[in-house]
């Protein structure tokens, strides 16, 4: 029988995922990692519904405390980034460093079980011509989860299933309900797991970074007003600035060094390229010439067209067709031929 180790964090993707595997006849084992004191999923109340689905379906369930690779890999790291005046994207991150790498060497050494699954939205589709694994966006674009993967390596992606790949959001909701999870209508969580937990990402912050009082300046350093730390801002923020203005004004620039924080117009806020480093090559092998794709810089934001260049090193130059809004260092670039994601990186230089 074919053995799987789904990761739960009591949510209903995840619950799905798990008992939808055990009806195709799957061995399946559920594996809760515990990343963090406190509400919501992942924390106390996300083992306790994972805990729940296991005994009612008849399955094994193994609680891991990952709470130190956390701390270090996450907390850590976004503390790190934000004093420095940069907008980290813990979710890949955390993907990779914290949840698909430690499952699957806890499946392969504590279980014996070479097969991992979770519930993201996304597809992998092995192709014969390059003999690579493919990551591939979901069919439900609203729920693709594909941009946050990115960073999985093939060694990864070819042992690892998402059966939710194939499934619309309220075709998850249904098959919940039809098979009875107590998770069918548990409320959707946050996309950042820290925000659920905290309220807000500032109140987060708050914890770690101590205020620190600073000017907001236009790009000729006329003072506009003033802030209380430059970690409350990221690039293309309009509200929240406390500015009167004639026009609206955009967070442009987070100079840390100086603690200042820079606005402008919309087009002030627009950039024609972008660098990006730490890049992973997903889907196809590292090309050595220009390639044609669109690429997202946010999570929620549009693909758009751009020419990947590659550098020197695990860098490429991304050059918009038409200037993107709010590139942000410290967030994904992650680009695509159609559905097939071909790469992703960190953005270091807008």
């Amino acid at each position: 029988m074919n053995k799987v180790v789904v990761g739960l964090s009591g949510g209903v993707d995840s619950s799905v995922a798990a008992a939808v595997l055990h009806q195709q006849g799957y061995e399946v084992v559920g594996l809760t990692l515990w990343l963090m004191k406190g509400k919501g999923q992942c924390c106390s109340e996300g083992m306790v519904d994972a805990a729940k689905l296991c005994e009612d379906l008849g399955i094994p369930h193994h609680i891991v405390d990952s709470r130190d690779i956390f701390q270090t890999n996450i907390v850590d790291y976004l503390v790190a980034g934000y004093s420095a005046g940069i907008t980290p994207l813990p979710c890949s991150q955390c993907n990779k460093a914290v949840k698909f790498s430690p499952m699957q060497v806890y499946a392969k050494d504590q279980l014996g079980i070479d097969r991992i699954a979770t519930g993201h939205y996304a597809r992998i589709h092995y192709d014969e011509i390059t003999n690579r694994y493919q990551l591939k966006r979901a069919i439900d674009s609203n729920k693709d989860q594909s941009y946050f993967l990115y960073d999985l390596s093939q060694e990864i992606l070819s042992a690892t299933l998402f059966p939710l790949g194939e499934y619309t959001k309220p075709e998850t909701r249904r098959i919940a309900t039809e098979l009875g999870l107590h998770t069918a209508d548990k409320p959707e969580s946050q996309d950042l797991c820290l925000v659920e937990a905290h309220g807000s990402m500032q109140t987060f912050l708050d914890q770690y970074i101590s205020p620190k009082k600073g000017e907001i300046v236009d790009q000729s350093g006329r003072v506009m007003g003033h802030h209380e730390g430059v970690h409350h801002y990221t690039i293309g923020q309009r509200k929240g600035l406390g500015i009167a203005h004639s026009e609206p004004l955009y967070v442009i620039e987070l100079d840390a060094r100086h603690n200042r924080v820079v606005v402008g117009d919309r087009t002030a806020a627009q950039t024609a390229e972008c660098t990006v480093q730490r890049v992973n090559w997903v889907s196809i092998p590292p090309p050595n010439t220009p390639i044609a794709a669109t690429a997202q810089v946010r999570y929620r934001s549009a693909a758009v067209p751009v020419t990947v260049i590659p550098q020197p090193g695990d860098r490429v130059k991304l050059v918009f067709a038409e200037p993107e809004f709010s590139i942000t260092p410290g967030q994904a670039a992650v680009w695509y031929n159609e559905d097939i994601l071909l790469g992703g990186g960190i953005i270091v230089e807008a």
